[in-house]
């Protein structure tokens, strides 16, 4: 399956940001809102801004699928932090200078154990054949998803190691305006990352299932691009995400020719997320299984299950998928 560029690093804002001091709308007891001016990056132009791929930015948490005991596995993100003498001094140096270049990070003692299994995300700096913390003094990186985890037990709603497979939504690939449920095999996903969406994610902005029935699916990076994408300036952006239907979404991810990624969030034009009516809401959806329900044999109380037995059917809405086990 092909994609786009993969989130393998923080994504830079579009546009020039600066911090005002009043209650964020996006963090709970956060003092501040970070905000974008009207000043496009140096390295949005640099990476070619005005050429690049438009795609919602879906509200989720990132995923990866690479190999793990010799099989393509969904991993988990999993950001080594530092531990609680080092994050003051962190918190000490950043207040003085408002920078963090120039912090002397002691890798082996500064920051919190992690599973021997881990791996760090592969644009992170290297110092010393170590991997170095990002400006926030955290080093992004994944852990794989056990099957029977409880911890990533969502996650593990969505693979099934035994056939290889992940639950996948994405546009159908023929029919214009339907989105589609279907089974991706995990070697087909490999290298990529992806947003597990649904009932415990984020607070489900898009309504995906219940407390008793929930249910999960894997978005690719990039899978849904913006069919007609605004200009790049902050006046029509705003006017695109508050006035248009495409435009209800949580942000937007530009994906340029040199790989880089370029994000801008609703909530850095002062727009609140999450929204009544989602804009993945409004488009009927599909569920494929095609012949999966006969090659494999799911476990009963699994979410490939239920949606081999429906396959072929439509529903008017992501919202509308509710189902009993």
């Amino acid at each position: 399956m092909s994609c786009l560029g993969s989130v393998q690093q923080k994504v830079p804002c579009l546009f020039v940001t600066q911090v005002k001091e009043e209650p964020s709308t996006k963090r709970e007891r956060q003092p501040f809102k970070v905000l974008a001016t009207e000043m496009v990056t140096q390295k949005a132009l640099d990476a070619d801004i005005h050429n690049a791929i438009p795609t919602e930015k879906v509200d989720g948490t990132c995923c990866y699928v690479t190999t793990y005991k010799g099989q393509p596995y969904l991993w988990a993100r999993l950001d080594r932090k530092p531990n609680k003498q080092a994050e003051k001094r962190f918190k000490r140096f950043l207040y003085s200078t408002d920078n963090s270049k120039g912090f002397t990070w002691d890798i082996e003692e500064d920051f919190k154990p992690v599973p021997e299994c881990w791996i760090p995300v592969k644009a992170i700096d290297h110092y010393n054949g170590k991997p170095f913390p990002d400006e926030n003094g955290h080093i992004p990186g994944w852990v794989p998803v056990e099957k029977n985890s409880k911890q990533y037990c969502w996650h593990t709603s969505v693979v099934d190691y035994e056939s290889d497979l992940g639950l996948v939504l994405k546009h159908h690939p023929e029919e214009s305006g339907l989105l589609e449920i279907s089974p991706v095999p995990l070697s087909g996903l490999s290298e990529q990352t992806l947003e597990l969406i649904g009932t415990n994610v984020n607070a489900n902005p898009y309504g995906l299932g219940s407390k008793k029935h929930p249910v999960h699916l894997l978005v690719p990076h990039g899978a849904f691009q913006i069919k007609t994408p605004p200009a790049l300036n902050h006046n029509d952006l705003l006017s695109w995400f508050s006035g248009c239907d495409e435009g209800k979404i949580e942000g937007i991810v530009w994906h340029c020719n040199n790989g880089y990624l370029i994000k801008l969030h609703r909530h850095h034009l002062g727009l609140t997320w999450p929204i009544v009516d989602p804009h993945l809401t409004s488009q009927p959806v599909v569920v494929t299984f095609n012949g999966a329900k006969h090659d494999y044999n799911f476990e009963s109380k699994t979410l490939f299950n239920y949606f081999s037995k429906v396959d072929g059917q439509r529903f008017n809405s992501l919202r509308d998928i509710l189902w009993d086990l």
